[in-house]
Formats: structure tokens, C-alpha cells, sequence
């Protein structure tokens, strides 16, 4: 037997074959509960399925089938037609069956409802009387005879549809055969023929066994079932036709199977996503905790003792602003790289709090990022950061430094922390706002904010700079300014100057350390972890 489903003509999908259970395509489990016919069989590709039933959908000529034939091969019909009335007879063994094509079309059995709260199903009318064709299907119990097939289709049939054998009498044990197939003795048939057996006698019951019968005649035109309309003919439509209509009962099961199978594997994968989301849970997640890149080579080369100390964490932008500095003074000093979440005993003797930066210079500590900045200053060592003997020019710089801390920065996490799309463009456009004005008071040609050199303000601004590609960009789909243009040329000599370059990790440290500020899980910025964590934790402003 073929591996392949029923074809396209079946209404059946023919590129799975993994629906097919057994060698001979039976779903022995499968069985049609609701048939008004009793128990019928799932077979998904019985052989000559598309000649069984274009015969089946015609039924030019009466047909009789075996109890097996039947149950297999119309469960791939019964969507062309629709069940009308059972007939039952008293002392009879036998039950008629009337079906209408189910594009006749019957009044709908339900009055629609004008309550206006009751949910009303979405479907279309189908257009009535498209097609007159009416089946009847009869039933034979074993015990049936010869004489009483002969009887009750001389009584419902018009004799010119009968195939005589001699008496006049329609020839009930006929088999519809189609090309290839074989009956019960094995003879082949021609399709289409209708071969009376002449081995069965009049009065002998139909089969041994308890198997049924089933003959198949059209019945519209013909006086059947009582009806003298006059209608005669076969289907006004194709088979195709019934087929978009509504599926058969093989095609039906299949899709649900289909169906409970996908919703089974859904549930598996849901299972499983589940179970790795409580696995997540369970480890809570880790943090980087050392600096990566040029960072950490500079860790490396500042981790020797010294009586000035830095406590720094490798994603806290504050603390680089004091690391940048001590590299642009070029000021011995040791980096002591702090957990967060474990801070040492020294750096809770600086600041109870715990947080970073801080400094230890002898047994004198100190911290806040801005007021570290001034004491490196104060202490006349190195490169300068403000301008030597000009007061005024201090001051502007101090100035701008307070612009970076008041606004420039408190609007770069505003643009971060915002889950709102709208409210994203908003902020980010007064955060470029808030640059612009930086960049007007900054040196007319630069490329730092006072010119050839990086200083206060630079430095200041510097680890924003970096996490505006490294962070806003990739998060909130920062647009960077055009190359050459005042802002794009200072840009880019902060993210090119060797200090800058010393202090600064690898990408994918920025990205990760802050993922949990872009899904707004503000709690895992644990209190006395930084600056920052503290202000957002409070609902204060950054410093």
C-alpha cells in the first residue's frame, strides 16, 4: 500500500505521511462517533480512494457494498451530503437512510436571537437549493436475504435503473469494484460494473459472520422516498465544489489530530520553558564584578600598594570619572576593584553607605565623584585639569560640570530607564537638548571642550560619552551625530584618548550591567550600591 495520504481530491493533506498509523493506513483507535450510521473507520489512504469516490459522488448506477468497503471508503464522502431522516421498518432487516447534498441547503434549525448580550457566532449563509441530488443509503443485517434486497429496491427504484438478472429482480449482491480491486473471491472487476453473484440463493442470508450490506442509489427524480419532483440528474457542481464546502470526516480527524498534537507539543515546550525560567530563578543572576578589556590591564598595572587609594566597580560611571582623572594626572595610586554587594571593610570606614567611588589617602577617606575630582586638583600634582591662574575660566568650567550633573545626565537615564515609546523620543530629544548647549559653550574648534587637550569638563562628561554608543544605541536606538560636526569630532577624540581608553571594559559589560535598568527592575539596584541605585531607589534626582 502507498506510504502517501488521500490527494488533494479527498480534501486530505498529502505531505505527512507521519499521520498514518500501521501498515495499512488504520487508526484502529480512530472511529466516527457522531455517524448516523454507526461506527465508521479512520482509513487515511485506502487504494483507488480518488475512483471510489468520484463513483461515490456520481452514483449513476445503484451500488452495493460490503460492511468493510462501506465503513472505509464513505467517511471520505460525507461531506458531500447531509443527513436527511432515517426510515425504520418493523420486522424488517433493514434501515434506510435519506441524504441530501449539502449544497441543497436546509432553514437554519435555530432562530437567530435579538438579546443582545448573547454572543452570536461569526459564520455566512451559504446560498440555498444549489444542487437536488438525494441519496438513500440502505442498511442490510446479516440476516437479510436476497428476496428482501430485491423487494425493497423494486418498491423505491424505477426499473429502468435496474440491472436484471433473468427475473426481473434487481440483482442485490452486486459489489462496486474499482479498477484493482478485488472481491471477496478475488475476481476482478471492471469499475463501474455492477456483477451479480450468482452463489447466493434467494432465501440465503447475505454473509456469514454478522458482516452487513449497503446498496447506494440516487433517489431525486425517481419516485424515491416517496418524493415525485421530478429532478432528476446528477450534481449541479463538482466534487471539488464539496470539498471547499466542508471536509470530510477523514480530513476533519486529521486536523484535529494535528491540532491535539501541536497543542501537546506546546504544553511540552511550555513545560520545559517553565522549568528553565524556576531553574533561572533558582540561580540568581551574577553581575560583572572585574573590569574587562584595557580596563583590567590597567586594574593589573594599578593593583600594587599605594598610599592613595581608588575603591572603583568596573561598570560605575562615577567611579571612571576619578579613574580617568588619576590616569590624566599620571598620580601613583592602587585600584582596589569592590563587589557591590560585599563591600570591605575599608570602604565602609570611608563612607557607611558603602558607596562608590571613594578615596583613602593616608588614614583621610573621601567620596562623591565631583568633590573627588576637586581634591585630586587641590593637591597641585600632575597634569592640570582646570586652567592654571584664570579665575574666570575655573569658574566656566565649573559651571558646565554642574549642566553635565544637573541635567545631561539625569536626562541620559531618563531615556534609559523609560518604557514608553513616546515618552522615549521625548526624553531623548531634551537630552540632546541638554548637549547642544554643552557643546555651544564648549571651544569653538576643539576638539575637547576647551580645546587641543582633554580637562574638567571633559573628563566630567567622558563616561557618558562611551555609554551613549555602548548603551542608548543598542537600547533605546540612539542616533549618533554626523561625523565632522562639533559634537561628532568631540565624541570621538574622548572615545580615542589613551586614559579614556585605560579605564574603559569591553562592550558586552555595558550591555549586560545595564539590562535590568531598560526592563525597569529598579529592585535589583540594591540599596548602598552606588550613587545612581540610590537616586533611583529614592526617586531623587542624580547628583
Amino acid at each position: 500500500m502507498s506510504s502517501s495520504l488521500p490527494n488533494a481530491k479527498s480534501g486530505v493533506q498529502n505531505d505527512d505521511t507521519s499521520l498514518q498509523v500501521g501498515g495499512d493506513g488504520l487508526d484502529a483507535a480512530a472511529e466516527i462517533k457522531d455517524s448516523h450510521l454507526g461506527g465508521m473507520k479512520i482509513v487515511l489512504n485506502p487504494p483507488d480512494l480518488d475512483a471510489w469516490r468520484e463513483r461515490l459522488f456520481n452514483v449513476d448506477e445503484p451500488i452495493t457494498l460490503t460492511e468493510e468497503q462501506f465503513q472505509t471508503y464513505f467517511p471520505h464522502v460525507d461531506n458531500i451530503y447531509s443527513h436527511r431522516s432515517t426510515q425504520k421498518y418493523k420486522r424488517k432487516p433493514f434501515v434506510s437512510h435519506y441524504w441530501d447534498c449539502r449544497l441543497k441547503g436546509r432553514p437554519s434549525g435555530t432562530p437567530k436571537s435579538d438579546d443582545p448580550n448573547k454572543k452570536k457566532r461569526k459564520r455566512v449563509a451559504r446560498e440555498r437549493d444549489l444542487c437536488d441530488v438525494k441519496i438513500k443509503i440502505t442498511e442490510y443485517f446479516p440476516e437479510a436475504t436476497m428476496a428482501d434486497i430485491s423487494n425493497h429496491q423494486k418498491s423505491g427504484i424505477d426499473s429502468s435503473v435496474l440491472t436484471s438478472n433473468g427475473n426481473n429482480h434487481a440483482s442485490p449482491t452486486t459489489l462496486f469494484f474499482p479498477d484493482g480491486g478485488s472481491d471477496a473471491r478475488g475476481s476482478s472487476q471492471p469499475f463501474g460494473m455492477l456483477t451479480p453473484d450468482p452463489a447466493l440463493a434467494e432465501n440465503s442470508s447475505l454473509a456469514a459472520g454478522g458482516q452487513k450490506l449497503y446498496t447506494i442509489q440516487r433517489v431525486n427524480g425517481n419516485g424515491g422516498n416517496g418524493k415525485t419532483d421530478g429532478i432528476g440528474g446528477g450534481h449541479r457542481h463538482t466534487l471539488e465544489d464539496s470539498d471547499r464546502v466542508k471536509k470530510n470526516s477523514v480530513h476533519r480527524y486529521l486536523l484535529k489530530k494535528s491540532k491535539d498534537e501541536k497543542k501537546a507539543m506546546n504544553h511540552l515546550l511550555f513545560g520545559l520553558s517553565t522549568m528553565a525560567d524556576q531553574h533561572k530563578q533558582a540561580q540568581p543572576k551574577t553581575y560583572h564584578k572585574k573590569a574587562t578589556g584595557e580596563a583590567h590591564t590597567t586594574v593589573l598595572k594599578r593593583s600594587q600598594e599605594n598610599d592613595l587609594k581608588l575603591f572603583g566597580s568596573c561598570f560605575c560611571p562615577f567611579v571612571q570619572r576619578v579613574w580617568i582623572a588619576l590616569e590624566v594626572k599620571n598620580i601613583p595610586y592602587q585600584y582596589i576593584e569592590v563587589d557591590p554587594y560585599e563591600k570591605p571593610p575599608e570602604l565602609l570606614a570611608i563612607n557607611p553607605r558603602g558607596l562608590v567611588p571613594a578615596l583613602l589617602h593616608g588614614n583621610w577617606g573621601c567620596y562623591e565623584s565631583s568633590v573627588l575630582l576637586e581634591y585630586l586638583e587641590d593637591l597641585d600634582e600632575g597634569t592640570p585639569l582646570l586652567p592654571p591662574g584664570d579665575a574666570k575660566l575655573r569658574a566656566h568650567c565649573r559651571l558646565w560640570a554642574d549642566h553635565i550633573n544637573r541635567h545631561i545626565v539625569p536626562s541620559f537615564y531618563k531615556v534609559l530607564m523609560e518604557q514608553n515609546p513616546q515618552n522615549q523620543s521625548q526624553n531623548a530629544a531634551q537630552l540632546q537638548e541638554d548637549i547642544e548647549k554643552l557643546v555651544n559653550a564648549s571651544h569653538v574648534h576643539g576638539p575637547f571642550f576647551l580645546g587641543p587637550s582633554m580637562s574638567y569638563v571633559d573628563i566630567q562628561l567622558a563616561p557618558w560619552v562611551l555609554r551613549l554608543s555602548r548603551v542608548l544605541k543598542p537600547y533605546r536606538g540612539w542616533t549618533e551625530p554626523a561625523m565632522g560636526s562639533r559634537l561628532g569630532r568631540w565624541i570621538q577624540a574622548i572615545e580615542e584618548n589613551e586614559h579614556v581608553m585605560a579605564t574603559t571594559s569591553s562592550d558586552e559589560l555595558y550591555l549586560e550591567s545595564y539590562e535590568r535598568l531598560t526592563e525597569l527592575k529598579c529592585a535589583e539596584n540594591r540599596p548602598n550600591t552606588s550613587q545612581l541605585a540610590n537616586a533611583i531607589n529614592s526617586g531623587r534626582s542624580l547628583p
